[in-house]
């Protein structure tokens, strides 16, 4: 059985003061004004499941003001198992507990996996690059230790290298800067190609549900040693996994290639911090031709085979975290995800607008009505 959230506990995190949620259910909606602090909630659950922040938030930002610290914290079943999940902050440091026992954040992550949908979000089309690469890592750190372990060596051996080519260093310090990004960064590749061939199957067929099977949505990553020209790659290359070797191979090839170009520049431009992911309907870029209900749609179809795959490595649902959506999508989008949440996931949803949720759904939801100034929650 998975885990689940039943009860949660803030302390000085954010707004609140102390906010304290008991005899959590399937569905959990909180409605309230906008800027109460609805969102703050579904960051405090992402922190405690994901082991992240959407925010990116720093200790300063988390923290109430006129604090020092902060503690979160969610006691989570599976009818078997009782965990305490705890979260310390302070202006130094996040600290994780496992059962009142000081845990490292890669030893819990899976423990209680989670998938977020924000409005930003529906950015992950057409906005840049970098979201797209971010939004796949975040899901490989859930379901794979060693992802989060080698993402983060290899944006260290990134930063190196940028300083050093910034500040013009010898050639033999970058050449052996270039040996690390290459068994480091080819590693990454293919946990990233790997893992994003996994997410193909269950995107096309999602969109083909939401869309009534109207277009065919196709997606492509694409390393920083392949064409740029995306309508170049053929059908083999869109679906296409690497070997250690192969990503090695590719990789040495064009650094060496790229060289002088990375010397002009003053900054890194071959590796997995390049690479690209675009998504295609009937074979055309979807950044530059599908209309904005149809990007909406890509985007769901993408979070709810996230949450599909999660299941699939980690045999749990995930917890699923919605972040005032629903006044973003139309009907048969909103359909599409409260049909998620009738598959078994827990549901945190934040709305400033009841109307959004049919009467059957409010039923079985515990809906917790947000005071205008809420410094302390109890429920």
């Amino acid at each position: 059985m998975s885990l689940r959230v039943e009860q949660l506990t803030f302390r000085n995190f954010r707004n609140y003061d102390q906010l304290h949620l008991s005899n959590l259910g399937d569905i959990t909606v909180f409605v309230g004004e906008n800027g109460i602090g609805k969102t703050n909630i579904v960051e405090g659950v992402q922190l405690l499941t994901a082991l992240t922040s959407f925010r990116h938030s720093t200790a300063e930002h988390l923290i109430r003001h006129s604090c020092d610290s902060a503690r979160l914290e969610a006691r989570v079943s599976d009818g078997n198992r009782d965990l305490t999940v705890e979260l310390l902050l302070d202006e130094k440091a996040r600290k994780y507990r496992l059962n009142g026992k000081a845990k490292r954040s890669a030893d819990l992550k899976g423990l209680v996996p989670s998938v977020i949908f924000t409005p930003d979000d529906l950015e992950l089309v057409k906005g840049p690059m970098t979201a797209r690469r971010t939004a796949v890592d975040t899901l490989g750190s859930q379901v794979n230790k060693n992802f989060h372990t080698v993402r983060r060596d290899y944006e260290k051996v990134v930063r190196h290298k940028n300083r050093l080519l910034k500040d013009d260093a010898d050639s033999a310090l970058v050449a052996a800067i270039d040996e690390m990004l290459v068994t480091v960064g080819a590693q990454l590749t293919c946990y990233r190609a790997a893992l994003f061939a996994r997410l193909q199957g269950p995107m096309s067929e999602k969109y083909r549900q939401i869309s009534g099977g109207r277009e065919l949505l196709e997606t492509v990553y694409a390393p920083s040693w392949a064409s740029a020209d995306i309508d170049s790659l053929c059908d083999g290359v869109r679906a296409r996994t690497f070997t250690r070797d192969e990503a090695r191979a590719s990789l040495s090839a064009a650094l060496e290639a790229r060289a002088a170009e990375e010397r002009r520049r003053a900054r890194a431009l071959v590796g997995p911090h390049a690479d690209g992911i675009t998504f295609l309907l009937d074979g055309k870029n979807a950044s530059l031709y599908a209309s904005q209900g149809q990007q909406r749609s890509i985007v769901l179809a993408y979070k709810l085979a996230e949450a599909a795959v999660i299941e699939e490595i980690l045999d749990q649902k995930p917890v699923l975290l919605l972040d005032d959506v629903m006044s973003e999508l139309d009907g048969r989008r909103r359909e599409a995800l409260v049909e998620a949440m009738e598959r078994g996931s827990q549901t945190f949803i934040t709305t400033a607008n009841l109307d959004y949720f049919d009467e059957n759904m409010l039923s079985r939801a515990n809906v917790v009505e947000l005071p205008y100034k809420p410094q302390a929650v109890e429920i």
